[in-house]
């Protein structure tokens, strides 16, 4: 059972917190005021009913000068109780004041994705270095390089931070995403293209082949690459395989595209571009109705209709060109 230690800060005239135990597992609260006059508020609680905590709290402070710091908490002493082994094979009902959304809070789902989205020299460095090792194997029809490549390619934040920019219709998170991921798949293309150039390329290599038939089934993989990586995300895992799955999706075509390209082979690099658009559609639709499905929204309600405008046009884009991909793509068979 995850544990989080929600920090309330707040002025000293904002009155007291107390938490309705009906509707939290409330495993802690400790109230204390600073030097400064201000009142801190540590209340500890299960890590899925965090987020309807932090809501609570904004309704019930009242003001608008408080800050709220949320901790992963590794263990606790003396240990929480759980629920008897037998009650749960039992199927006991739940209460109808639960208030738990089964996964990590908005906030930190955010944090995530503003820490992705702010990236530097390594995050471009490890995309370059990606885009020659997948190339080395494709080059040499080595299967076993071009997934190491896929190891070491950064690409599921910066796609999970758009998906989730997205759903919480967060414009300069959608500006710092979209560039992110622009820039790290032109540092892709324009790489792989510069090697084609220079190298002689095989086009008839097994690893370069299967990068340009393109087929529904491409559609299905990219979907499910999409929706396992916010549900890695929402749920705190670890997205290294994961990651792996989305790279699968968006790395071994670009560099296809862009080799192909550099050595004139222009029809199958159309193709092999054709995949990389299919995928890159496909993954942020599946992530972005995953973020949806889990019931992720913002806090307050002018924000929510600014999300469900945001959302409902992504939505839309993302669906109208999947659609006419598979159009391109039934008329290629």
């Amino acid at each position: 059972m995850a544990l989080r230690l929600v920090d309330v800060y707040r002025p000293e005239d904002s009155g007291t917190l107390e938490p309705p135990e009906e509707d939290y597992t409330l495993l802690g609260h400790w109230a204390q005021t600073l030097d400064d006059g201000t009142r801190l508020d540590r209340i500890l609680v299960e890590a899925d009913e965090a987020e309807t905590l932090i809501e609570w709290v904004d309704r019930a402070v009242g003001v608008s000068d408080y800050r709220v710091v949320i901790q992963s908490v590794e263990a606790t002493l003396p240990r929480p109780e759980t629920e008897d082994d037998s009650e749960a094979e039992a199927g006991e009902e739940e209460s109808e004041n639960d208030t738990s959304v089964g996964r990590l809070s908005r906030e930190e789902l955010y944090q995530y994705a503003h820490d992705q989205a702010d990236v530097g020299t390594p995050f471009y460095a490890l995309v370059v270095l990606s885009t020659i090792v997948a190339a080395g194997g494709m080059l040499r029809d080595q299967v076993a390089v071009v997934i190491g490549a896929m190891v070491i390619a950064p690409l599921i934040g910066p796609n999970i931070a758009l998906a989730l920019g997205t759903t919480l219709g967060d414009a300069a998170l959608l500006r710092r995403s979209m560039r992110v991921n622009l820039v790290g798949m032109g540092l892709a293309l324009g790489g792989a293209v510069g090697l084609g150039w220079g190298l002689t390329v095989e086009a008839g290599t097994v690893e370069l082949v299967s990068r340009t038939a393109v087929g529904f089934s491409d559609i299905a993989l990219a979907i499910a690459a999409g929706a396992a990586g916010a549900l890695s995300v929402t749920r705190g895992g670890s997205t290294t395989l994961v990651g792996v799955m989305v790279a699968v999706a968006l790395l071994p075509p670009v560099v296809a595209c862009g080799l192909l390209a550099g050595d004139g082979h222009t029809a199958d690099a159309m193709r092999a571009g054709l995949l990389t658009l299919t995928n890159v559609a496909a993954l942020n639709l599946a992530a972005v109705a995953t973020f949806l499905l889990q019931g992720i929204r913002p806090m307050r309600w002018h924000e929510v209709e600014q999300a469900k405008t945001s959302t409902r046009i992504a939505l839309a884009l993302w669906i109208a060109l999947l659609a006419l991909l598979a159009v391109a793509i039934w008329l290629l068979r």
